[in-house]
């Protein structure tokens, strides 16, 4: 029997998904026209044995979670819970925290995925792989090849290049230390909570030296990556599963684009329902475009490639829309153009307006390549980057909006270009 926990982290994280993560919490913002977290929920119950999945994150129970964890245990026939941490704990606090909830029904081993990554989840052959290792209680981190600029934003991890031993890990090192980083995704036996446990006494007892007041709840808050994989490394206990499939962080709205992106393209081997199709009576589709059955699209219009369109969205006649997410209920006029941009909810475009950003991709000959997590300003100055409607944001016609962010709930009345309009 397995289990998974999928951390969600909370509100005062995803802060550079701002304006975005204003309306819906981070984890259910929609990437390739379903939530970001269904994919990894998808997977998980994939592998055989799956007995229940379990979110972990400190947001405060809403409608729109409580929404999805009902319609996700419908579709996918498994138990889903939200167990809410009492404050942000680190990766390895909160599931040390909830670790009766993780071992109840005694499962052999249980996934931890990271809510803020988009990957192919090659959980079965992670699984496979650690029945191979010389120690059957080992731990496993899911790892991939960045250059080796790239490597220092990451974990990276030192391996043995024939047993896969992880060696030596070091979370976002100041200078190169290896091209294998860690993708966040993490396969672990019961036995890891032992190992966290030892983490929890030894800041517990350093911190009530330094003051007795609040140390306790401090000792609480334990990263695996810092405070545990860099203690295992090179003790025969945690091994490294390299996968060449695709994988990327989804830390901005720019990587939600790109993530969208590789989901759409992994759909048609896993998905192909999920893609749009040139017909006589439809739109010109370029490419991998998902659309909800609700959108309601002119045929003159065209669409892609990586084109995600929302629920009950309309697009009229004539518009050209590529390499963006259009959120639900918004609505583009006759003649708009939409480029490198995220639509928010119930926004709406002019006619004859043009909405277009600057994309942030990884560079597309370096095979390593991942998309960089860029700064929102750079020497005073707004970086360019994909151009961001929050909600309820009305663009009249015929201007244009250029490398810009626009905060909910606002009517534009001239273009726009560089700016973060409040």
């Amino acid at each position: 029997m397995l289990k998974a926990v999928i951390l969600i982290g909370g509100p005062q994280k995803g802060t550079r998904f701002r304006p975005l993560s204003f309306e819906v919490p981070k984890p259910l913002f929609p990437v390739a026209g379903v939530p970001m977290i269904q994919h990894h929920i998808e997977a998980c119950t994939k592998v055989p044995s799956m007995k229940e999945i379990l979110l972990v994150g400190f947001y405060q129970p809403n409608e729109a979670l409580s929404r999805f964890l009902v319609s996700a245990q419908q579709e996918f026939k498994i138990p889903i819970r939200y167990l809410q941490e009492y404050a942000a704990l680190g990766t390895g606090g909160g599931i040390y925290n909830f670790r009766d909830q993780i071992l109840s029904g005694s499962p052999e081993a249980f996934f931890v995925l990271n809510a803020n990554v988009c990957s192919e989840f090659p959980l079965p052959e992670m699984l496979a792989f650690q029945q191979q290792c010389r120690d059957p209680h080992s731990f496993v981190i899911l790892g991939n090849t960045a250059n080796r600029k790239q490597s220092l934003n990451y974990g990276c991890i030192v391996a043995n290049t024939e047993t896969c031993e992880v060696l030596h890990y070091v979370e976002k090192p100041s200078t190169f230390v290896s091209e294998i980083i860690n993708c966040g995704i993490y396969l672990f036996m019961p036995a890891i909570f032992q190992h966290i446990g030892e983490v929890f006494q030894r800041t517990q007892q350093e911190l009530l030296l330094e003051d007795g007041t609040n140390g306790w709840q401090r000792a609480e808050v334990i990263r695996l990556e810092q405070d545990v994989f860099t203690a295992l490394a090179g003790r025969g206990k945690l091994y490294v599963y390299k996968t060449d499939s695709f994988w990327s962080q989804i830390k901005s709205a720019g990587s939600a684009i790109y993530a969208s992106r590789l989901y759409l393209s992994q759909y048609s081997q896993c998905h192909p329902e999920r893609l749009a199709r040139n017909s006589p009576e439809g739109p010109t589709i370029r490419g991998n475009v998902y659309i909800h059955p609700t959108a309601s699209i002119d045929r003159s219009a065209v669409l892609g490639p990586n084109v995600s369109i929302g629920k009950g969205v309309t697009v009229g006649a004539g518009v050209h829309v590529r390499e963006s997410i259009i959120l639900h209920g918004a609505s583009l006029q006759d003649h708009t153009c939409v480029l490198n941009s995220i639509v928010g909810w119930d926004s709406t475009i002019g006619r004859w307006a043009r909405v277009e950003g600057t994309p942030s991709d990884p560079n597309p000959n370096d095979p390593y390549a991942k998309i960089d997590s860029e700064t929102l300003f750079r020497d005073g100055r707004l970086t360019p980057s994909i151009t961001i409607l929050g909600c309820n944001v009305t663009i009249p016609a015929e201007v244009v909006i250029l490398n810009s962010i626009v905060l909910p709930h606002k009517e534009l009345s001239r273009s726009f270009k560089n700016q973060i309009i409040l």
